[in-house]
């Protein structure tokens, strides 16, 4: 998926768009997508002006996006009609857990496999690499809300 077809999916625009594109998918199974850290990024001007380093919650949001993106691709895949008036919203993290730091000129390979549904609630484990070291991990969840 390019660009504009990840800004068809997600409401996210900049600065928090954070998902440039998708490598690979399979609906109901798993996504990769990446996203390019640039030093232009606004976050880096006070985190830290000395050392740059990107912050964890934007990790985690960039891999909450790609969670978003696998859902809407599930759902598409499953014919659901209804599915382009959905809105995921982020509803929970656990084991969230941070490995390497982020800095500007790295891409980060963001990892999303889909583990279940309950009550309306997606679960999914999160992976963020840089090359082939971590940088974060977690399970996420989200739920999809009906916009109108």
């Amino acid at each position: 998926m390019t660009i504009h077809e990840v800004m068809g999916f997600l409401p996210h625009r900049y600065p928090f768009l954070l998902v440039d594109r998708v490598l690979d998918h399979k609906p109901g199974e798993y996504l990769t997508a990446i996203k390019n850290v640039s030093i232009n990024e606004p976050f880096f001007q006070g985190h830290f002006p000395a050392r740059p380093v990107m912050p964890g919650v934007l990790i985690l949001e960039a891999l909450a996006q790609a969670t978003g993106l696998l859902a809407f691709k599930t759902e598409e895949a499953r014919g659901h009609e209804g599915y382009k008036n959905q809105l995921y919203l982020f509803v929970g993290i656990d084991q969230a857990r941070f490995r390497r730091q982020v800095e500007p000129g790295d891409q980060l390979l963001l990892h999303v496999r889909y583990l279940r549904a309950m009550r309306g609630i997606w679960k999914f484990s999160a992976e963020a690499r840089v090359g082939d070291e971590i940088a974060a991990t977690a399970e996420l969840m989200c739920a999809g809300k009906e916009m109108e």
